[in-house]
């Protein structure tokens, strides 16, 4: 492994910035400790790191500007949260590698045939106008929302020796095979887009953008859901990464909404669990580093500084080997060995034993990734975590779901 090496700085301000504390918060996806002991090495300052749930992350971050200094956020949050103010716009001239952050986050294209999907995809929120502007852009400028570098397709999760068959469609979710052993997460912008993507699959439903539904495609699609809550099909909701983890480790459930790392989590384990592509494709989430309005001075600097070094390697390689993508692939590459790179980016079988960045084991020589390459998996996007227009309806809809 290549050792990330700490960006120059005069002395002086080597010295000033050993002083400084940056306040971070955001979901327990990417607020890892390990970033922040790399980031005292690398660059001599301390990060303070908080994670919380999604609704708690947005709620802070609307509400409490003073409370921190970076906020490490989703893009559908960011729709929330930008017109408070209590974020700066970002100068892209100060971002050493912008030239190679993935087209996705700059004009929504992962490449030039791509079709952009629907739901609010980054780029849709990622630039404003200036630097005190608080309406999006229609198209790049120089000044970004928030610093993307983190992402990823969602699917399903299964357990395949459990279930004994393939698993090709988001209806399964909802196949009464699986009654009393299905499961879904209770965040209410991120499962509806998974109720939208079983019931599309269905044909029950056609929506004009699952992203951004109709009241009356929101109560259908609540309403074919309750039905099956009615009935049985779900063993539980959760909240939690570990409580997604343990229902399918016990083997409670065998099919569920889910995420990467948890995927890792439960192989890790030595328990078979598969993050399965499926036919109608994936449903997407992105995230970014936002500045607090009142950030200036040195913290300011240590700030773009922090920003920078994020986006030069280290963490992209930390972050890959969890099974998320990277901002700017290049240089995590740089930062992983050929195999990883091939395993992870690529789709390549492992030509050794894939470890996760804390050494344990995850995938055995041979294997390859589910949903293969990098432009195979984020090409099949078909839709992105959103908020809605009707949002305040979608809430109340999803807690009397929740509550039925």
């Amino acid at each position: 492994m290549l050792a990330a090496s700490a960006l120059p700085a005069p002395m002086i301000w080597a010295q000033e910035i050993k002083d400084v504390t940056l306040r971070q918060f955001g979901t327990g996806v990417s607020n890892l400790n390990e970033v922040a002991q790399k980031v005292k090495e690398d660059l001599g300052f301390t990060l303070e790191m908080t994670a919380l749930d999604s609704d708690s992350v947005t709620q802070r971050a609307a509400t409490q500007p003073d409370s921190f200094d970076i906020a490490d956020i989703e893009y559908w949050i960011c729709k929330k949260v930008w017109p408070t103010g209590n974020l700066q716009a970002m100068d892209t001239s100060k971002i050493k590698n912008y030239d190679k952050i993935i087209g996705i986050f700059k004009d929504g294209k992962l490449t030039p045939e791509s079709v952009i999907a629907q739901g609010t995809a980054p780029h849709t929120v990622g630039f404003v106008e200036g630097p005190d502007s608080k309406a999006f852009a229609k198209e790049q400028t120089q000044w970004m929302t928030l610093i993307p570098t983190i992402y990823n397709a969602d699917t399903l999760g299964i357990r395949p020796d459990l279930i004994g068959r393939p698993i090709t469609s988001w209806t399964e979710l909802l196949n009464p095979e699986f009654k009393g052993k299905a499961s879904l997460l209770d965040i209410s912008s991120i499962g509806i887009m998974d109720m939208a993507m079983v019931c599309e699959a269905m044909g029950e439903i056609k929506y004009g953008d699952k992203g951004n539904m109709t009241k009356e495609e929101i109560d259908k699609t609540i309403a074919i859901f309750t039905e099956a809550k009615k009935n049985g099909q779900f063993r539980a909701f959760w909240k939690s990464f570990d409580e997604s983890v343990n229902l399918m480790a016990s083997g409670e459930v065998v099919i569920q909404s889910m995420w990467s790392p948890a995927i890792t989590a439960v192989k890790t384990r030595g328990i078979p669990c598969v993050y399965q592509p499926l036919k109608e494709g994936y449903r997407s989430w992105g995230g970014g580093i936002g500045l607090s309005k009142s950030l200036n001075g040195i913290a300011l600097d240590a700030a773009y500084e922090y920003i920078n070094w994020y986006l030069s390697g280290w963490v992209g390689g930390f972050l890959m080997r969890q099974g998320y993508y990277s901002a700017v692939p290049e240089t995590s590459k740089e930062h992983m060995t050929p195999n990883e790179w091939g395993y992870w980016f690529e789709g390549k079988p492992a030509a050794e034993d894939i470890a996760n960045p804390f050494g344990d084991v995850m995938a055995k020589a041979g294997e390859s990734r589910d949903g293969g390459s990098f432009y195979d998996r984020m090409g099949a996007v078909a839709c992105w975590n959103s908020v809605m227009d009707e949002n305040q309806y979608m809430v109340r809809k999803w807690n009397e779901f929740i509550a039925a």
